[in-house]
């Protein structure tokens, strides 16, 4: 499904807003309600994890939500592009306030402009993502797949460019050590994401 107008993209930027509220308000009631460490599907994600390329930081990430993800391959990805977005969203804010601090050199100040742009967009194509995959069907599936992954490597290219304009002897500082160590998280999560997706779309193609 190509989204092509902006009411189609609007409505799945509401659709996966929602989804993420679900999300958190299911995993601080399981947290009230239930143990969450379950062996067999903690178990599940470490095993899944394997296949991406940073598996420390997947399982990690992933294990304390293995009550709502149990088995589930579907849900195991849409978990994992949603702590990307949520990890994502928290850098674009911190970016943004670090793009008014006083006397930025002006590469760096230009640097910042950019990577405030590129997350941007990088968050936009996680959320079309998460959208995606709640309207996924067997009918549509290989078709919404394919959008999916197509959004989620534009999101990894993104964040991967936002590093590369703090390259360099010239970008040295405090801005620069922030802002990348926040983006190499959030691409490695990214990496991971599609990671997860790529086995789940070859689990049922």
């Amino acid at each position: 499904m190509v989204v092509s107008s902006s009411s189609s993209r609007h409505g799945l930027a509401i659709l996966s807003i929602i989804v993420i509220l679900q999300f958190t308000t299911s995993i601080a009631k399981s947290f009230n309600n239930t143990p969450y460490h379950h062996t067999t599907n903690t178990e599940y994600i470490r095993y899944s994890c394997m296949a991406t390329t940073y598996p420390r930081l997947c399982y990690r990430s992933l294990s304390i939500y293995a009550s709502k993800i149990n088995t589930s391959p579907r849900l195991l990805a849409q978990s994992a592009l949603i702590i990307t977005f949520k990890a994502s969203k928290s850098s674009s804010r911190l970016m943004r306030k670090l793009a008014r601090t006083h006397g930025l050199k002006p590469r760096v100040a230009a640097a910042m402009a950019d990577c405030i742009e590129l997350i941007g967009d990088s968050l936009d194509e996680l959320q079309q993502s998460i959208g995606e995959l709640v309207l996924l069907k067997r009918s549509n599936f290989e078709l919404i797949m394919s959008d999916v992954q197509t959004w989620v490597s534009a999101a990894l290219t993104d964040e991967d460019t936002c590093m590369d304009g703090f390259a360099g002897r010239a970008m040295n500082g405090y801005v620069k050590t922030i802002v990348r160590k926040r983006v190499v998280k959030i691409a490695h999560l990214t990496s991971n994401a599609l990671a997860l997706v790529n086995n789940y779309s070859s689990s049922v193609s």
